[in-house]
């Protein structure tokens, strides 16, 4: 057990405020009601509590107890576990099975083009990794209904939320066919009190009971 583990009776996420991976972990700890602590890194530096638990420095990562988790999709699924209500995964295994192979692909292929849109060498490069996640969404507008191929709110939607938060944050506006859908998905969302924390970096108000 580290040092820093030790001084810590509180679930703390290391996170960076505009990391869309730290913003799923803060949107489904929010959504949880969990009973967390944040502590803020700062692009390009060194902070010692973090690289005093996972010596790569990245973020998000998860410290509860003497448990680290460094890899975004593990700590998702990890929190939905430890604070089961609500659940944001089905009961059956064919279900979850389907749900995680659709986050699978969102990370694998979205996340790729938002990356490119935030980091990529050239303002063309970076304009057409955003045309091209528009005419995908706008391509998919039907299967937002309510939530994103479901009738319940789900971790998929933890995994959409922040990527249509981010691209609006860099001047996407969804217009045309398919625009109507998307921007009520988006409004249905953004406006959750879970989501709201999550863009401000806020824990939950109500906490739940340590299990």
């Amino acid at each position: 057990m580290t040092s820093a583990a030790n001084k810590r009776s509180v679930m703390t996420l290391f996170s960076n405020n505009d990391d869309i991976y730290c913003h799923q972990v803060r949107f489904v700890l929010a959504e949880k009601g969990a009973a967390y602590e944040i502590e803020t890194i700062v692009p390009g530096t060194i902070n010692e509590h973090l690289m005093e638990v996972n010596s790569k420095g990245t973020v998000p990562t998860l410290m509860d107890r003497n448990l680290v988790i460094r890899t975004p999709h593990i700590i998702l699924e990890y929190l939905d576990e430890r604070f089961p209500h609500p659940p944001l995964m089905p009961v059956f295994p064919v279900e979850r099975a389907q749900k995680r192979q659709l986050m699978h692909d969102i990370q694998e292929s979205w996340y790729q083009y938002i990356k490119v849109a935030e980091f990529g060498k050239t303002e063309t490069e970076r304009a057409r990794a955003l045309k091209f996640l528009k005419e995908q969404f706008l391509a998919i507008s039907a299967h937002f209904t309510p939530y994103f191929m479901s009738e319940e709110f789900s971790l998929v939607d933890c995994y959409i939320a922040p990527l249509l938060w981010k691209m609006q944050n860099l001047g996407v506006e969804f217009t045309g066919a398919g625009s109507k859908a998307v921007k009520a998905y988006m409004d249905r969302v953004f406006s959750r009190e879970s989501f709201q924390e999550s863009i401000n970096c806020v824990t939950p108000k109500n906490f739940m009971e340590e299990k």
